[in-house]
């Protein structure tokens, strides 16, 4: 039979409210006897009873996630950050996949589904800044990502557009003066796409480098093979360039592979550098260049967020967040200093 809470109760030594006030993350419990309890539910194997949880306390316990592809490895390491954050939390997330198609996410938000979570946590792709007022859940709800800004739910964001400059940055203070972009989304302003290409511009504006469209790429979806078609595109219609930004990490390793293919030294003849910080950017041939933006961060301010509006969701006007992100250099675009830079 499954262990209950009188069960855990017992081996501890404690009472049913101190299970409870642990399993339920009560700040007002002893470190001691926090950890008796714990040792007690492991011994255990105690799984809570969420939906009896859920008629006591008005809380189901569970969130849900909603990203655009979780086949995109920045939203796959997203949901493993949020998970991990709402664990800390005594959270379970319940994870919907839309797709970046408009109407599966404006239906996310009216799912009655929804309703047997205590909150949403949505990264929107498709709707955009004039469909902020088509923002609304019937749960807490705290927005991701560039797409809307302004609206009448928390929103924790990357600050894409400082990023972006100073990976270019980084390119120039290197001495690369021809910077060719993958990634760019024709006519895009808000989006992350549209951000990064104007702190590239920025960067490019600082240092009197004219912008030249003619080694930006314009793709439609940001995975490796557009990386390697772009990468393609610029080389057959004999575009110079001495380094490569990509928007993101798969754009970079994608164009980086067609750049090997073609003869390339990387990074003697072209420096590349991404924006995500993948896991598997440590591990690619050269280690790829990228921007950390936060991830982490991002999900647990998410989590916090989220979880005081959960308590009180009167509790003042929407809040705007921005993440810290840091540089990232690696291989691709120093070399053998990668190596020096990191202590290994």
């Amino acid at each position: 039979m499954a262990a209950t809470l009188h069960d855990v109760a017992r081996l501890a030594g404690v009472s049913i409210k101190t299970v409870s006030n642990v399993i339920n993350n009560h700040p007002h419990v002893r470190d001691t006897t926090r950890a008796k309890v714990e040792t007690a539910i492991a011994a255990l194997s105690y799984r809570p009873n969420l939906t009896a949880r859920s008629l006591r306390s008005g809380h189901a316990g569970a969130i849900t996630l909603a990203l655009p592809q979780l086949r995109l490895p920045y939203f796959a390491e997203l949901a493993d950050s949020v998970i991990e954050a709402a664990a800390k939390q005594g959270l379970v997330v319940r994870i919907e996949q839309t797709g970046a198609d408009r109407d599966r996410e404006l239906e996310v938000m009216a799912n009655p589904r929804l309703k047997m979570t205590d909150g949403l946590i949505f990264s929107p792709l498709a709707l955009g800044q004039d469909d902020a007022e088509l923002i609304r859940a019937d749960v807490p709800l705290v927005l991701l990502g560039e797409r809307i800004f302004h609206s009448t739910s928390d929103h924790v964001t990357m600050q894409n557009v400082a990023a972006a400059r100073a990976a270019t940055e980084h390119l120039l203070d290197l001495g690369r003066k021809r910077i060719a972009v993958v990634g760019a989304h024709q006519g895009e302003v808000i989006g992350s796409a549209g951000l990064r290409l104007r702190g590239y511009r920025e960067a490019l504006e600082t240092r009197k480098i004219p912008y030249d469209d003619g080694i930006v790429s314009y793709v439609q979806d940001w995975h490796r093979s557009n990386g390697a078609a772009a990468m393609h595109e610029l080389l057959d219609r004999g575009a110079t360039f001495d380094a490569v930004f990509g928007l993101n990490d798969t754009l970079a390793q994608g164009a980086m592979r067609v750049l090997q293919e073609a003869g390339y030294r990387i990074p003697d003849d072209v420096a590349v550098i991404g924006f995500d910080d993948l896991d598997e950017t440590r591990y690619s041939l050269p280690t790829l260049s990228t921007v950390d933006p936060g991830r982490d961060e991002i999900a647990g301010t998410a989590i916090r967020l989220l979880m005081e509006r959960i308590k009180n969701p009167d509790g003042g006007p929407p809040r705007e967040v921005e993440s810290a992100f840091r540089l990232v250099p690696r291989e691709s675009t120093v070399g053998g200093q990668a190596a020096v830079e990191s202590g290994g």
